[in-house]
């Protein structure tokens, strides 16, 4: 038995389609066919093979953070997304350098959901 790869990451959002215009406008996410389900909701790519899923009529609050519950998506060109997020006046957590040589960036969308946007250790700053 083994673990293959992370399919997907699933959030509740209270908002489907304020949720979809940050994830298509802001992380530049592009959608996916969803199956006819009987909520609310929509499907995203994340890089190759991992998904996001997007369900719709969250209620509860969301506990989210950098150093809590988050995820990351791996970029290629930390100046361009930080230019991007300025452009569009993103509120995003300023550009830090991790321990291994990673350069992080964080955001939040509509529900309080934490992003990191994140390099290889290998990137130069």
């Amino acid at each position: 038995m083994e673990h293959r790869e992370l399919n997907h990451v699933a959030l509740h959002v209270a908002d489907v389609a304020a949720s979809c215009e940050f994830y298509e406008r802001v992380l530049e996410l592009k959608p996916m066919e969803r199956p006819s389900f009987k909520f609310p909701g929509a499907w995203y790519r994340l890089g190759i093979t991992q998904e996001l899923h997007l369900i719709g009529n969250r209620t509860e609050p969301v506990h989210s953070g950098n150093r809590g519950n988050h995820y990351a998506l791996l970029i290629d060109d930390m100046d361009e997304w930080e230019s991007h997020l300025q452009t569009l006046g993103v509120d995003y957590r300023e550009r830090r350098l991790r321990a291994d040589g990673a350069l992080q960036i964080y955001v939040k969308d509509p529900d309080g959901h934490t992003i990191e946007l994140c390099t290889t250790p290998d990137v130069k700053i």
